[in-house]
């Protein structure tokens, strides 16, 4: 991931995704290497390498753009509109419900969970990924809350940040609700 230094969203896409840098977990997508660095001549923050985790998302299997492992509703020809099993359905609930506990442990939100960024490795394992929204909280200890700020998708968006109002883990945990 390339990040251009002369946009806002950017820089702080950029700065949001190095939060998670130094955490390692099998449910959220590892960054392998970061360098901040870049010729002057580049318009790019520097460069964020990630782990290989395919290009299969959650999003595709319940929307029946994935043919490899949800059967389909009607029987037809093609992908169509698909069905998971009850046993895929937990299995990827629990790997999203692992990340999501790992990373507010390390006090990181994410703020924009949602089928598409939940990606599905070969081994079948949901790698929560795309941190450019992530926020990293203070703990108890620091002084304020962290309020929120435009950013994520809005339609997995907890209302409490629609209105504007302090960053929280439940956030995260209404977004994976309704995904």
């Amino acid at each position: 991931k390339k990040c251009s230094k002369n946009s806002l969203a950017s820089r702080q896409s950029f700065w949001a995704e190095l939060n998670v840098a130094h955490l390692d977990h099998n449910n959220v997508v590892r960054v392998v290497a970061a360098s901040t660095c870049a010729p002057a001549s580049q318009d790019s923050l520097g460069t964020i390498i990630m782990e290989y985790v395919g290009n299969r998302t959650l999003h595709h299997v319940i929307y029946g753009n994935d043919c490899k492992t949800a059967k389909k509703k009607d029987d037809g020809p093609g992908c169509g509109h698909v069905s998971l099993s009850i046993t895929e359905a937990l299995g990827y609930s629990c790997d999203i419900a692992a990340g999501l506990i790992f990373l507010h442990s390390h006090l990181i939100v994410h703020l924009d969970l949602k089928p598409a960024n939940v990606f599905i490795t070969e081994q079948n394992v949901c790698k929560i990924g795309d941190f450019g929204c992530s926020q990293k909280l203070q703990d108890h200890l620091s002084s304020g809350p962290v309020l929120s700020q435009q950013g994520g998708t809005y339609t997995h968006r907890a209302p409490e940040l629609l209105k504007g109002e302090r960053i929280t883990p439940k956030a995260d945990i209404y977004s994976f609700a309704i995904t």
